[in-house]
């Protein structure tokens, strides 16, 4: 481990941060999807239906967000399963430290390497996707992700500081790249005029897609990994 993350990790564990009160509040931060996904999707929803002059703009910005944002998390699956297997700290012994969630044997996260960390990379795609469109909501948005997402997943032992690190400097790349015009106008603008021409199927279809958003696609995820396992082992 190295000292970047040695350091936030022995900032984070010392007692004075381990009031029951306040873990048992983190713990709840990270598991509900309210605090994780649903508040930056209703950003991009409020982007979406903003009736002003730029609405056409607006509206393959968000197209082009919510591409970023599947890109990162498809980039940071694959980074995660191509790098070297990296355990996440709580369930490494040998940093001895304590956590305020159980490390069970059973979970599936054991299994899944900590770097580079999805929910980083992935919120903080969408958030940049807001942030290009509306200063003041990205500016939340990307505090949002940094202190509701990012920080409690640190502090529980999900992830190690250098694993959201990454997570958020590639996730605002990926979305960098994807808004840039030249790359943009070849899908955006294709997408929203379909979506125009068949709104009921359309929105019916986004609507699915930002809930598995929302979930970050868990139980997709956790049937193909169970599928996967059954094949293996069968």
């Amino acid at each position: 481990m190295n000292s970047f993350d040695s350091t936030i990790l022995a900032i984070v564990t010392q007692d004075a941060m381990r009031s029951e009160t306040f873990s048992h509040a983190v713990r709840g931060v990270a598991a509900f999807y309210l605090f994780k996904g649903v508040l930056p999707l209703a950003m991009l929803c409020a982007i979406w239906f903003d009736t002003r002059e730029r609405r056409q703009w607006q509206r393959e910005m968000v197209v082009a967000t919510i591409v970023g944002g599947l890109l990162a998390l498809f980039i940071g699956r694959v980074l995660a399963y191509c790098l070297p297997f990296r355990q996440r700290p709580l369930y490494d012994q040998s940093l001895h430290l304590t956590f305020p969630i159980a490390a069970t044997p059973e979970a599936l996260l054991r299994t899944w390497s900590s770097f580079p960390s999805d929910h980083a990379m992935m919120w903080a795609a969408v958030a940049m996707g807001i942030f290009l469109v509306s200063r003041w909501m990205g500016v939340l948005a990307l505090l949002q992700c940094v202190f509701l997402i990012c920080i409690p997943r640190v502090y529980l032992g999900l992830h190690y500081p250098s694993d959201v690190l990454a997570g958020i400097i590639l996730g605002v790349g990926v979305t960098c790249v994807v808004t840039r015009k030249p790359i943009m106008e070849r899908f955006a603008p294709a997408i929203v005029r379909l979506i125009d021409r068949y709104p009921s199927v359309s929105y019916a279809c986004l609507f699915v897609m930002l809930f598995e958003l929302a979930t970050m696609f868990d139980e997709p995820r956790q049937l193909a990994q169970s599928i996967f396992r059954h094949v293996l082992h069968g």
